[in-house]
């Protein structure tokens, strides 16, 4: 029996470079032996005989396949089109491999009310590339072509264009550029916006080898729930190392991109050399050597090179000039970037303090900038509200100053809105990142053998604080004197035990909807290496043999919060660790658990207390000790 020939497998059009090879395929079935040949619009394909045409693309041309038997049936494939862009192959990733690619995103542009205007993309892949541009995150009718042209423009054209380039493969996103259509009078310029926003808050307290301090713990909290408010993606963390801190900084910049505002805020020991500012990690050895040190300026740099809309740099810290006997290294100025702006709490070679302000501890620079910081003003307005207030604060007048350095060229503000442009690939991955540093344990309730029901839950006080409560929900009738103990696998230090902390602590830092039987806090989870298990031990009384009793379980809460990041493992780490092996070996290791008391001020708001970089008696200089000559190349191998 003859069977009519099926095409089983049709070709696919494909969208390539010039002189790049395709392979185009078709796929049919009959009876007996199959024939094919291959051809263009207009004549056969030379040795095009064969199922596979493997072909040089050197030019746009359709082709189509015919299938026939040996009884003269015949079927035509579809046509299709293989489409060549004839452009630099350096846009291209080296070693191309078929995938989806953009080689050429749309430009910004700015065109007058009544011209015509056009936006391009260039995408190869194989099969060819399905395009739809979008507007302020709208899809536009009808426009599926690679290039989207507009007639007479008007004043509803003007917004944020992207482009959606897709096969059945896989889907890439152009990068969003804005399109203004002006009038002949010049309008006034849109309010600006924020395409995200995202901060990372270090508080650093409890140091191994200087004074211990107070107010980064709710200097941080308060002002992390504020930029929250604001629309902020805010990661808080408490005692870092050197090492830590510049993986968390790493980390925090790579969540930064093109239109984002960042913002960095310190809170803790600092000091000043030769014009730069440095952040004192809670490992850092006597006397203070740039190696055990971040330079901010440094980490500025790192947010610039990101193409931020507004790079924002916040230190309640000292700024006291250390070590002035060396001979000062060229600092290189950065480059013109704009739109950045440093808040210091204090001016050059000055103090920062921390009061006591009704009951808590608090930097006094943040006690004013959270005063403000909600208000929509610009933000070097904020800023100079905060120094007016400080300048007449009794306690620190004369001693501390707010200084403001800045290169704001638009009126940009904390408070500007988020105006989302489509859910471009870059935004999927900031919000993946994001929550990863800040995913909490799933609730769980526990039934215990003696028939007793206890409920574990979690709050984040911080990015690497975690708090877990138990609460017993449901008794039995063989129990009594229910009570619970958590402990955990490995053993966390709470950092907020310390003797000297203020008794109102806890309830300053959070709100208990409900009235727990246990809580247990869980601090420095960024040095978590394995999971955290949560032990609950359940203590009662048998009803009738009146024998106290204990019952256990465990909940795996794997790494939560910043614990999944894993920033004991950042590249850098290593980088600085071969850069600086010698000097720092012995002041790197793991922080001492014999601690310092902590140091707080005198009870009463009479007293200030400093944050001032406190060193041992002064070391004689030595060559290790300086700054390199020009170290602005040390950047990143430091921060990367």
């Amino acid at each position: 029996m003859i069977r009519d020939i099926v095409i089983v497998r049709q070709p696919f059009s494909v969208c390539v470079p010039v002189n790049h090879k395709v392979t185009l395929s078709v796929r049919a079935e009959g009876t007996g032996k199959l024939n094919y040949q291959w051809f263009t619009h207009d004549e056969k394909v030379c040795g095009g005989t064969q199922a596979d045409l493997a072909i040089r693309a050197t030019k746009t041309q359709l082709y189509v396949c015919r299938v026939n038997d040996r009884f003269c049936n015949c079927v035509f494939s579809e046509w299709v089109k293989v489409k060549v862009m004839d452009i630099d192959k350096s846009v291209l990733p080296e070693h191309w491999q078929d995938t989806l690619h953009i080689a050429v995103n749309p430009k910004p542009q700015t065109v007058q009310q009544g011209a015509d205007f056009s936006l391009c993309c260039v995408a190869f892949g194989i099969p060819t590339p399905q395009y739809q541009w979008y507007r302020n995150g709208q899809a536009l009718l009808g426009m599926t072509a690679d290039t989207l042209q507009v007639d007479c423009a008007a004043a509803e054209h003007a917004g944020t264009y992207l482009c959606s380039v897709s096969n059945v493969i896989q889907e890439r996103w152009t990068e969003a550029v804005d399109v203004k259509v002006v009038q002949t009078a010049h309008l006034p310029p849109a309010a600006p916006t924020a395409t995200d926003k995202v901060a990372l808050l270090i508080g650093n307290l409890n140091y191994s080898h200087h004074p211990s301090l107070m107010a980064p713990i709710m200097d941080v909290h308060e002002l992390a729930n504020l930029l929250r408010q604001l629309g902020f993606r805010v990661v808080s963390l408490l005692d870092l190392t050197r090492e830590e801190m510049l993986a968390a900084i790493e980390r925090f910049t790579q969540l930064l991109d093109r239109g984002v505002y960042g913002l960095f805020y310190y809170a803790g020991h600092g000091y000043e050399y030769a014009g730069r500012n440095y952040l004192v990690a809670v490992d850092a050895p006597q006397p203070y050597r740039r190696e055990n040190c971040v330079c901010v300026q440094r980490v500025m740099l790192g947010m610039q090179e990101r193409q931020t809309a507004l790079s924002v740099m916040l230190l309640d810290t000292c700024r006291k000039w250390y070590n002035q006997d060396h001979i000062p290294s060229t600092i290189m100025p950065l480059k013109p970037c704009g739109n950045t702006v440093y808040g210091y709490a204090t001016c050059e070679d000055a103090e920062a303090f921390e009061v006591q302000d009704g009951g808590k501890s608090t930097g006094i620079f943040t006690k004013y900038l959270n005063k403000h910081i909600l208000r929509s003003n610009k933000v070097t307005h904020v800023l100079e509200r905060v120094s007016e207030d400080l300048g007449v604060d009794p306690l620190i007048t004369g001693r501390q100053a707010v200084e403001i350095k800045h290169t704001l060229k638009e009126p940009r503000s904390l408070t500007d809105p988020v105006r989302t442009t489509g859910h471009t690939q870059e935004l999927r991955l900031r919000d993946i990142c994001w929550r990863q540093a800040n995913e909490l344990p799933q609730k769980k309730r526990l039934k215990f053998p003696c028939g007793v029901e206890v409920e574990v839950s979690f709050s984040a006080l911080f990015s690497n604080v975690l708090v877990a409560f138990a609460t017993v929900k449901n008794v039995s009738p063989r129990t009594q004197d229910c009570t619970v103990v958590l402990s955990s696998t490995p053993t966390m230090e709470d950092i907020f035990s310390g003797p000297d902390r203020s008794q109102g602590m806890d309830s300053l830092l959070f709100e208990k909807s409900v009235n727990p039987d246990c809580t247990i806090r869980l601090c420095a989870l960024q040095r978590l290496k394995e999971s955290l298990v949560i032990k609950v031990d359940l203590h009662y009384t048998h009803t009738d043999s009146k024998l106290r009793l204990t019952e256990s379980q465990r909940v795996d809460t794997g790494k939560p919060l910043v614990a999944s990041c894993k920033l004991y493992r950042s590249k850098s780490h290593a980088v600085t660790d071969r850069k600086h092996e010698g000097a720092s070996a012995q002041s790197m290791g793991n922080i001492s658990s014999g601690k310092p008391p902590l140091r707080q001020t005198v009870a009463g708001p009479g007293r200030p207390f400093t944050r001032k970089a406190e060193c041992a008696a002064k070391v004689p200089a030595t060559r290790s000790n300086e700054p390199e000559e020009n170290d602005e190349d040390e950047l990143r191998d430091s921060v990367y």
